[in-house]
Parts: structure tokens; sequence; C-alpha cells
């Protein structure tokens, strides 16, 4: 059993523990290349010298703003190292989103990527903040990112104004001494301020769960057990490292087993299969959605993925990869962003009947209570009522956000998640009591959408509903009401969010209804409630398609 108070669930001893264990294995793959543990910790130690020599000290906020490249996994386990905190960045984030992650999280050095596909985040950067490139680097003087002093790119050959290029932030390291490093290192404790990760919630902009260096650690030790994941094992990825699944799961979880991680840049079926094939996979990190466009790429029937046995055996690549029995699946499961994923789980090769009637149980120093939604009492075994939960992995706190406004007088924080408890301490999660929305794994949060699309020409009101989907978990639908005379494309409507609002929280149906289809307060105000409502309604009656899922008819 793994202990939770363990002195060695830091970021730098975990990492020294690999090595010792590990050196001469494969860590990771990406673009063809692989690093072994010795190597990848050669990396490590590299670039947490050019941390210190830029400045970089114990509590520090350092941003980094990549996709999952072998940089990301050096990034985060250097700034962890040398007892900084790490605020990943979503790379799905529009500039206002990336703005708000880098001021609220008090980045002082941005680690990131010049580009990834269409998004240009370094021209978008310097747009946005001109004082960037007309800086001095180390002397950044930004008044929209006033901790801002550093920024550091790959793939500058020269800096660019205030921007450094990476060759310059390992140049940094020169007369940092390994003993240094060692030093720092040797400070830093499992109970320091580790990562904070930004989750959307139901609030417009996104809250800061701020944890210890212990909750990744921890949870990655965790995960390697309960997915039963062992030294040869080649994991694939499709899960954001700027998420706590990709970091615990993933990159911890992988490589606390002495594994290999297969790296994507981006995920596309197609490379995914490559991938998978040529590195003999044998387990898959992937949403459903994602495993479906696998199993359903035209190269999938052909592709050699005789190893990946580690993958859900009745999702959609059961059938490709020729699964006669339910016999391993990660769905007996139950976590949120604050309590860095796992709350409560079971082994992943539990028997079926079991891991698909529960949520698992509670993990070891993880307390999880059912209690009435109104009053906050505890609720007899078997009632349904609302989650709260506390515990070892449980976040020091939201970001800049007094404790007492969102934890009750015993510790406990309110999920506004459904579920009971049996008598045998299995938890069941039902859904969900707010009005957040959970898509391919993302939180969504209506009233972001919904202030949003208050200004798109011709719309009076909006309201955002999510609607259950079987690959997806939910998507997002927008019922609009339009002003007096308007014209409302919903096409135009989806443009319009889609210039300001990241991808993944685009709708993926916008329905326009007119005044006498809606309810109105006193002062002209659409009323929310009957909204949402008669937007599921036409949705089911018209047996609408979304997503290749058709809503309001009956399987036979």
């Amino acid at each position: 059993m793994i202990e939770s108070d363990d002195p060695r669930l830091t970021f730098g001893r975990f990492l020294e523990d690999l090595v010792a264990s590990h050196s001469e294995r494969a860590a990771i793959v990406f673009e063809g290349r692989t690093w072994t543990y010795a190597e990848f910790d050669r990396e490590v130690r590299l670039l947490a010298r050019g941390l210190m020599g830029s400045g970089v000290v114990k509590g520090s906020r350092v941003g980094i703003l990549m996709s999952n490249r072998f940089e990301f996994a050096v990034c985060a386990f250097a700034i962890e190292m040398v007892g900084a905190v790490l605020v990943p960045v979503n790379t799905f984030a529009n500039p206002e989103e990336t703005d708000y992650i880098l001021r609220h999280g008090d980045v002082s050095v941005l680690l990131m990527q010049d580009r990834l596909l269409r998004h240009e985040y370094l021209d978008g950067l310097l747009a946005s903040h001109p004082e960037i490139e007309s800086g001095i680097p180390g002397r950044l003087r930004v008044p929209s990112l006033p901790q801002l002093r550093r920024v550091f790119s790959l793939n500058l050959e020269e800096p660019r104004g205030g921007v450094e290029t990476w060759s310059d932030l390992i140049a940094h390291g020169a007369d940092v001494a390994d003993e240094l490093l060692t030093a720092a290192c040797a400070e830093v404790e499992s109970s320091d301020d580790g990562i904070i990760i930004y989750t959307s919630g139901t609030t417009a902009n996104p809250k800061g769960v701020l944890h210890a260096q212990r909750s990744a650690v921890l949870q990655g030790r965790r995960f390697s057990e309960l997915l039963r994941y062992e030294a040869d094992d080649r994991v694939y990825t499709a899960y954001p490292f700027f998420w706590g699944a990709g970091l615990a799961m993933s990159l911890c979880g992988t490589l606390a087993s002495g594994a290999c991680l297969l790296l994507d840049e981006i995920f596309e079926p197609g490379s995914a299969l490559k991938i998978m094939s040529e590195h003999g996979a044998t387990a898959l990190h992937a949403w459903v959605h994602q495993q479906s466009a696998i199993a359903e790429h035209p190269n999938a029937a052909s592709t050699d993925l005789s190893k990946l046995i580690k993958v859900e055996s009745s999702g959609p690549l059961g059938d490709l990869l020729g699964a006669k029995e339910d016999v391993y699946g990660v769905g007996s499961s139950y976590g949120l962003s604050e309590t860095f994923t796992l709350a409560s789980m079971l082994p992943a090769d539990t028997s079926a009947d079991i891991r698909h009637a529960t949520s698992g149980r509670p993990l070891p120093g993880m307390v999880i209570r059912v209690v009435d939604p109104e009053t906050g009492h505890p609720l007899p075994t078997g009632e349904s009522g609302e989650i709260i939960v506390k515990g070892v992995t449980f976040m020091r706190g939201y970001y800049k956000v007094q404790p007492e406004s969102y934890l009750d007088d015993e510790g406990f924080f309110h999920t506004a998640d459904e579920g009971t408890l049996d008598e045998e301490g299995y938890l069941h999660f039902t859904g969900r009591l707010s009005n957040v929305i959970k898509t391919g794994g993302a939180n969504v949060s209506p009233l972001e959408i919904e202030r949003c699309v208050a200004g798109c020409p011709g719309v009076h009101d909006g309201v955002a509903v999510g609607m259950p989907h079987p690959l997806l978990g939910e998507v997002v639908v927008l019922g609009v009401s339009r002003n007096e005379g308007a014209e409302v494309d919903p096409e135009e409507v989806r443009s319009y969010l889609r210039a300001r609002l990241s991808a993944y929280k685009i709708p993926k149906l916008v329905l326009v209804f007119e005044d006498d289809e809606l309810q109105y307060t006193a002062t002209q105000k659409v009323q929310v409630a009957p909204f949402r409502e008669a937007v599921v309604q036409r949705i089911e009656r018209e047996a609408l398609e979304i997503e290749g899922h058709r809503y309001g008819v009956t399987a036979p």
C-alpha cells in the first residue's frame, strides 16, 4: 500500500526513485525518438538548472503552454524539482482565457511553443502584449501580466524582443552547479504547493485548483497499481497534460510503473494507430469518442494492435481487438479536479459485474459521504443525495479564494454531484446536481457561453444545455431568442462564438426560438428554467441528431 505521508512524494524524489529502478529502460517516445529514464533525468536536471539560473526559486509560478510534447514532461518535472509551482495552460484556450490564467496564476516565467496547428501562440501573445516584444529579457514589465518577467519559446533561433530562445534557457544554467540543484531539491516537501490546474465551473472564469506536490505523485502511483501496469507496458495517451488526468494518469502513472509513454502532439486517429502499432502499445488512454474514432478509421482493421490489451474491453475498441470477455476497464471510478482525479476506484481487472455497477470504493485517505443537498445532513445507506469529499489528495484550495466559501465546518467539499453509498462501501455516482456541462472529458460553464452569446447581433437571450450523449458524455446545445425584427442564423451564432470561445465550448447545435415559445419575467428577461426545458423538448420532439446520436427515438 502507498503511504500518503511518504516524504518521497515529491517530483524530484519520485524521479530519483524511477532512475534507480529503471535507468536504462525506455521512458518516453516522441516524434520517433526514445529517451531512457536516465536520459529523461539528465534533461530534467539540465532544464531545472536553467530555470534556477533564470531566477526561478521555490514558490515561483511557472506556466507551460505546450501540447503533449517531450518538452512538456521535462518542464513539468524540472519546475517541480526546484520547488516552483507548475501552471499548465490549456492549449485549446482562446487568448482571453490564456491571459486570465497567466494573470490569475501569477505566472512569472512562461515556457511555451510558438505554434500548434492553426494556433499562433507566440504571435498572439506579442500582439496582445506589445510590452513583451519591446521588453528586455528577464526584465519584462507588462501591466496586464504584472508578475511576468521571462518568456522562453521553442522553435526560436534568435530572441524576439523580450522572448528568449530555448537555448537561452539552458544557457542560463551554465553557472548553476549540480550540487546547488540537489540542495534546492532537498528542500522541497510533499506538502509544498505544486500545481495549479485551471478548470471550468459554474462561473465564467476558470477556477485555479491548487494542489500540493503529493497529489500528482501519489495519484500516479495509485494509477500504476489500479491499472495493473508493469515495466514492460507501453502506454499511448491522448489525454492532454494540462489537465489532471494527463498529468496523474498518463505521465505519472506510466512512469511510476517503469513503463514507456508514447506521445503524439495532437490526437489524430490514423496517427494514433500508426504509433501504437509501431511501438507495440499495450495500453491506451483516450476518451470514448477518441476510441470510437480509432475503431472507425479506415486503417483500423489492417493495423496490428495485437499487444493492446489494457483498454476497455466493453468499449468502442473491444470488437476491433477481438475482446471475448469483459476483463478490463477503468469505469468504476469517481473523481474531480479538486481531488486530482481519483477519489474512488476499483482495480481495472475487477469483475465486470462490480465494475459496471459501481463507482468504486473510496481510496485510502479519502473520505466520501452522501448528504442531503439542502441541509448537509448525512443520509442513510442507499439513499440518494449530494456527494461530499475530503482527503489526502484533496486540493490545498481554490487559488485566491477563502476556504470558508467552499468548505463546510468539517472541511468537506460539496461536489454538486449526486450519488449513493451502499452497505458494502461502494459509491454509486448518478449525475450532477449542478448545471456544469461535461463534454468529452472537459467541464464547460453554461454561464460563460450565455454571457458570450449576449453580445451576438440579433440575439436577445441564450441558454446553454448539456444533452446526454453516448460518446461525449454530454454535448453543448444553445437555445437563443432573437431581438424584435432580427434574423438569427444558427451557423452565424456558432461562428460568433467560435471567435471568442475555446473549440470544445462551441455548441454542437443552436436552436432559435420565437417569443411565443418562451416565458418572460416582468422585466422582459427570459425565464431560464422553462427555456432549458423548451430546448430539451424540441430536440426530443423533432428527433434531432447531434454528433451521430439521434434523440427522442427509443431503441428497438
